[in-house]
């Protein structure tokens, strides 16, 4: 999927599966509604204002007729904003300029402002609205009945400036609210590929140094014993499947369309299978299992599994010689897992608990809220330790 679609289908989803036919057509109703209120509060309110303003020219069919021009041309504000501004402009100026007195007709003029400044570019919004401020200041010198004079510049003036800078903040908000959605966006999409790279180095680590130790084997005794390295052969083979399969497992996340998985993600349930696994290698694996066996949340459950392998697969490649017990513990508020072996503990790669791929577990650990405790043991081989929550806590944003 191109970067275009990811961001139009985070858009989509963004407006809630919204069409834009859907939402230009309901962007109009809207404003075909607003511009009947301003219809009503346009007729009533100037006829208020007409008693409020004795001075005033006589409110008669024409200001009515302007009042409307500027309300219906509401209509299509979102849609040709530029053209609103001026049929408001015109029919403002017009009612002004006529002597009639200030009223509702200015409310219409207002928004046509704010709707050019919240939907236009900037450069686009200052060359629509300076002509309409020009335009609608022109009543302080020029009226059929006294003209207001300098006086009226800077209340004049407010009915562009105001909602001008308004529609600019508005749309400065929204802009920086939609950019960070994007960056969001892209931040729960890194923390998916790391995630899903995380998983394929536990699966494609283990596989591999179960094949190693097993093809080592076969190379062994293929020249004496040729019909026991064919059960070591065959243990590759299988190995190598269900790591595939595994693997397949992980990147479905990747394709959305994929079919039907062909094997659940892994959990607890299958570390005896594991080590019936590590066993053809000719590593010795003890499974003990403490507690009431129970399900747990996806997250905790394959956390806990990776700990076992990604230990397990250090046994193989760093231990030589030796024997690992896993040992998991049901308790009431947690789950454990621990891992020791007999081998040579302490070596550079395992014994300093940096590598990848315990840097790994230790962060998929702390992200559940759990705990690692990894190192070498005093009598000899190494320890691999991690205490996880039976329900694993919601991770926030500034987590990520």
């Amino acid at each position: 999927m191109t970067s275009s679609a990811q961001m139009a289908m985070q858009g989509r989803e963004a407006d809630g599966g919204v069409r834009p036919a859907d939402r230009r057509w309901g962007s109009l109703l809207a404003d075909a509604a607003l511009a009947l209120v301003l219809l009503v509060v346009g007729y009533f309110g100037t006829t208020g204002a007409a008693q409020n303003f004795p001075d005033a020219a006589p409110v008669d069919n024409a200001a009515y007729a302007l009042v409307v021009t500027a309300a219906l041309a509401l209509v299509v504000r979102r849609r040709w904003p530029l053209v609103t501004l001026a049929l408001c402009t015109v029919a403002s100026t017009a009612y002004l300029v006529a002597g009639y007195p200030y009223g509702p007709i200015l409310i219409s003029f207002f928004i046509a402002v704010y709707t050019v400044a919240r939907h236009l570019p900037i450069r686009r919004a200052v060359l629509g609205c300076a002509p309409a401020l020009a335009v609608l200041l022109v009543h302080v010198f020029v009226s059929l009945r006294e003209p207001v004079g300098l006086p009226g510049l800077l209340p004049g003036s407010a009915w562009v400036v105001v909602p001008f800078a308004v529609g600019v903040t508005v749309r400065n908000n929204r802009e920086a609210a939609a950019r960070d959605r994007i960056a969001q966006a892209r931040r729960l999409a890194d923390d998916e590929r790391l995630r899903i790279a995380q998983e394929v180095h536990d699966v494609v680590g283990h596989g591999l140094a179960a094949i190693n130790m097993q093809a080592e084997i076969a190379l062994h005794l293929l020249a004496k014993r040729p019909e026991q390295a064919e059960t070591a052969l065959t243990a590759i083979s299988r190995t190598s499947r269900e790591a595939l399969d595994e693997l397949r497992v992980t990147l479905s996340v990747v394709r959305r369309d994929a079919a039907v998985d062909r094997a659940p993600v892994p959990g607890l349930d299958q570390v005896a299978a594991l080590t019936a696994r590590l066993r053809q290698t000719g590593l010795t694996v003890t499974l003990e299992v403490t507690g009431e066996r129970r399900p747990l949340p996806v997250a905790v459950d394959l956390a806990a599994y990776r700990v076992v392998q990604e230990s397990l697969t250090n046994v193989l490649r760093h231990a030589g010689t030796a024997a690992a017990t896993v040992r998991i513990g049901y308790l009431p508020a947690e789950v454990t897992v621990e891992v020791v072996d007999t081998g040579r503990g302490g070596s550079a790669v395992a014994g300093s608990g940096d590598g990848h791929g315990l840097t790994g577990m230790r962060e998929r650990i702390e992200a559940l809220g759990g705990v690692l405790e990894v190192g070498p043991r005093p009598g000899g081989g190494f320890r691999v330790f991690a205490g996880l929550p039976a329900q694993a806590r919601r991770i926030t944003g500034e987590e990520r």
